[in-house]
């Protein structure tokens, strides 16, 4: 992918938008929470692996300025419940990713923000994505892929693998730690499966800040 400055889409109605997505996504998962089984079942890390994280979120919190000025690093990295979902190849979860730096994000083709920031986690994935680190864009739409397909292929997303959970199970176990409150959701996820830190609404992850934030979370 050629290498090119992107301006910012994010903007003040955007993230208006974001909350009013927010509350849509936490009504629709009042209706949903009973329809899925397992998710976060178990945890990825043990509590002395989340200490050893401590001094990387530490590390965050100065980068988390200009267009990732809304990430907030963790005070105590915990151990990330085992998430779980699907790809193309089948059902997966967080513990397929363990030795790799996450970030993950949760959208959906009905979320105005998540749309106009799709290309960005597009391309922070072609830029810094390695086997260290991956963006895992998380589909939570409802009903078949046709749809979130469609989307990717119509602003030709390239760099992303694609990911889903139609039953919203990755959003209401977020919801429900209190790392989701509405759509889109990004968490930072270590190596070793302990959090790093989180943002709820839209960010251009193309960005000089958010590179240097995510490259402040591993060692490539």
């Amino acid at each position: 992918m050629t290498k090119k400055s992107r301006k910012s889409p994010i903007s003040a109605r955007l993230v208006l938008i974001a909350l009013v997505a927010g509350l849509i996504a936490g009504a629709v998962a009042v209706y949903v929470k009973n329809t899925f089984s397992g998710n976060g079942a178990g945890e990825l890390a043990t509590a002395g692996e989340c200490e050893m994280a401590v001094e990387t979120a530490a590390a965050l919190k100065p980068l988390a300025i200009g267009e990732v000025a809304a990430f907030i690093p963790a005070d105590k990295p915990r151990p990330m419940p085992n998430l779980a979902f699907r790809s193309d190849d089948g059902e997966t979860s967080l513990a397929a990713f363990k030795g790799r730096t996450v970030l993950m994000n949760l959208w959906a083709t009905w979320c105005v923000p998540c749309r106009e920031e799709m290309p960005a986690l597009d391309e922070l994935e072609a830029t810094m994505g390695n086997e260290n680190f991956e963006v895992v864009a998380v589909n939570i739409d409802t009903g078949s892929d046709e749809k979130p397909k469609r989307f990717l292929d119509e602003i030709g997303i390239s760099s992303l693998a694609y990911y889903r959970d139609e039953t919203m199970g990755v959003f209401n176990t977020l919801k429900k730690d209190g790392l989701a409150f509405g759509l889109p959701s990004t968490v930072l996820i270590d190596e070793n499966g302990c959090l790093l830190g989180s943002m709820n609404g839209p960010a251009e992850w193309a960005s000089d800040d958010a590179k240097a934030l995510v490259g402040a979370a591993y060692q490539p």
